[in-house]
């Protein structure tokens, strides 16, 4: 795979695996021509290290440990999906790897890709701005006054 398909295939992913699970099910219930798949790895929870830097760019160093769920599948026409979430949801990491799979298909990716992740990236925007302004809404200015004997 060349850089350029890792790059869109990595901004796929990463919409899909913050999407909404009910979301990305009303969005594959909508496709269709969606072949049959198999497992090849059944959606499994387990624990991935977090790791960090200060400033981000001091030495890493191990944060913790956070809940990961991955899936890997066989689309029946031959394409291999792979989805790693956040957190405990076997069917988000299900249908990630669904996704993953039908969007390599460079006979009916592109339209799988048109009909998905637009609607995705703006229920993503959405949420984000949602939270950026309930967070605005608590937010506290610091500032320091002098005092008249120290002029």
């Amino acid at each position: 795979m060349e850089e350029n398909a890792l790059h869109v295939r990595r901004n796929w992913l990463g919409v899909l695996a913050k999407g909404d699970p009910d979301s990305l099910e009303r969005a594959l219930s909508t496709l269709e021509g969606v072949p049959g798949f198999s497992y090849l790895r059944p959606p499994e929870t387990g624990l991935s290290m977090v790791r960090g830097r200060i400033g981000g760019t001091g030495v890493p160093f191990n944060l913790g440990e956070m809940t990961v769920t991955r899936c890997t599948v066989r689309m029946d026409s031959g394409y291999v999906g792979t989805g790693y979430v956040a957190g405990r949801n076997h069917r988000h990491a299900e249908l990630v790897a669904l996704f993953d799979a039908l969007f390599q298909d460079p006979d009916s990716g592109a339209r799988y890709r048109e009909a998905v992740l637009p609607q995705q990236e703006r229920e993503l925007l959405e949420r984000r701005k949602s939270r950026e302004r309930k967070t605005a809404a608590t937010r506290v200015d610091f500032f320091t006054m002098v005092r008249g004997e120290d002029q």
